[in-house]
C-alpha cells in the first residue's frame, strides 16, 4: 500500500506543476487553487507511504522521479515543448531509475 501512496502523491505533484503553469503567477483562480489542492495531496500521500515504511531517500527519490518524468512528458503533449530523441532517451532512463529503485526496496 505504501507504494501505491508513493505513486498517488507523484501524480499529484505533476497536477501541481501543471497547475501553476495555468496559475499565471498565481493570478488566476482556479488554477491557483487546484495548486494548493494538489500540493497538499501530494505531500499528504508522500507522508503517508513514509509513515507506511518506505525509506524516505527512496520515497523522495521516487517521488520527485515521477514529477520530474511525468511534468516534462505533460510538457511536451500540453505545452508544444520539444520532444527530441536524446530528451525522451533521458526521460526513459528516469523512468527506469525510478522503476529500479521499487525493485531493490525490499518493501511490499
Amino acid at each position: 500500500m505504501p507504494w501505491l501512496f508513493l505513486v498517488i502523491g507523484g501524480l499529484f505533484e505533476i497536477g501541481f506543476t501543471i497547475s501553476l503553469k495555468y496559475s499565471e503567477n498565481f493570478s488566476r483562480l482556479w488554477p491557483s487553487v487546484s495548486f494548493a489542492v494538489c500540493i497538499c495531496l501530494s505531500f499528504f500521500f508522500l507522508n503517508k507511504a513514509i509513515n507506511g515504511g518506505l525509506p524516505i531517500g527512496t520515497s523522495y527519490a521516487v517521488w520527485t522521479g515521477i514529477g520530474a518524468a511525468g511534468t516534462a512528458i505533460a510538457g511536451m503533449i500540453f505545452f508544444k515543448e520539444p520532444a527530441a530523441m536524446l530528451r525522451i532517451f533521458f526521460l526513459m532512463l528516469l523512468i527506469g531509475s525510478i522503476v529500479g529503485l521499487k525493485f531493490v526496496s525490499g518493501h511490499e
